[in-house]
């Protein structure tokens, strides 16, 4: 199967019917699968898409909200095709667009195409702006140049896409993810329509959730096979400052000083204690990310190919 569509949904009951006619419309001719993944709709949107199923739809129903990244992530589980698109429910995203994707990611070589939306049809304080200001702040500390982390429709090689790992609520990150794996990254302009039916599910406070993602982004981009690099960076200086405000004080004291009340002593003492703290967390870091590799026989890199000299040829290895 050359495409999988992933599509998920929450209370889109009225979207539904105009989703399927488009995906429809804009894939003929392609051989695709559409994999619907309802995200704990509470009311008639899973009763709609099994009334218009056929054969190449795969619907998925969790039995709660789980999120959309999770949703994602179910949708990409299930998927079968060589390539995957992903596209979000409420049709401002437009399938019509897949096909200038798909030929751009395979006579240009990319591993992932990424949309870009040209006019983007939203509220300019509650959503153009903040989203404005989240995508130079995601440009600038992870070094992954893309101009519209918010936009859904995206189009990925299989073995990009299964290798995500995607959790909480990273797919805003789906780029820096994908750049951690080693894709090839690049992104195009592409409509956006205006919402008509149901209502959006964003609002300014995802905004303030982008900080923490972007910490986790950041620790996972350069500390996440060493986090002892980070964590004793921090904790050594502490340590080595506070040990040496201790032992001053200690001097004072042998000479017959007062430093019981200083503001020094808390100071000097504050530091050993969280230097010790950060050292003992990079230890323990350390142990959990050896156990994470180890216990699912995971390798920290992954191989694109291995060629065969004395065979005269090459061993494809994705995954790993």
């Amino acid at each position: 199967m050359k495409l999988s569509v992933v599509i998920p949904v929450m209370n889109e009951e009225e979207n539904v019917p105009h989703l399927f006619e488009a995906v429809g419309k804009a894939l003929e001719g392609i051989d695709y699968e559409l994999i619907m993944v309802d995200d704990g709709s509470t009311d008639g949107t899973v009763e709609r898409m099994k009334a218009l199923a056929d054969e190449r739809t795969k619907i998925v129903v969790f039995n709660r909200n789980f999120g959309q990244t999770t949703a994602m992530a179910a949708g990409i589980d299930e998927a079968k095709g060589d390539l995957i698109a992903t596209l979000d429910g409420d049709l401002q995203n437009d399938p019509e667009d897949i096909p200038m994707m798909i030929e751009k990611l395979e006579k240009e070589g990319w591993d992932l195409v990424a949309g870009r939306r040209k006019r983007r049809q939203d509220g300019m304080f509650l959503r153009k702006i903040p989203s404005k200001i989240a995508n130079a702040i995601i440009r600038h500390t992870t070094g992954v140049y893309l101009h519209d982390y918010g936009c859904t429709l995206k189009v990925f090689k299989r073995d990009v896409a299964k290798n995500l790992g995607l959790y909480g609520e990273l797919h805003r990150f789906i780029p820096v993810l994908a750049k951690m794996y080693g894709a090839k990254i690049t992104e195009v302009d592409v409509r956006h329509h205006p919402r008509i039916h149901g209502e959006s599910k964003y609002g300014i406070g995802r905004t303030f959730r982008v900080v923490s993602d972007l910490l986790l982004m950041l620790f996972m981009q350069k500390y996440r096979t060493k986090p002892m690099h980070l964590f004793g960076k921090l904790g050594v200086p502490m340590l080595l400052i506070g040990l040496l405000i201790d032992l001053y004080l200690f001097i004072l004291k042998l000479l017959g000083e007062n430093i019981g009340q200083r503001p020094l002593l808390i100071l000097g003492v504050m530091l050993t204690l969280g230097g010790i703290q950060l050292i003992t967390t990079g230890f323990i870091a350390e142990l959990i990310m050896r156990t994470y590799f180890e216990s699912q026989n995971k390798k920290p890199y992954t191989i694109k190919e291995i060629y065969l000299g004395k065979r005269g040829g090459t061993e494809r290895k994705s995954g790993r």
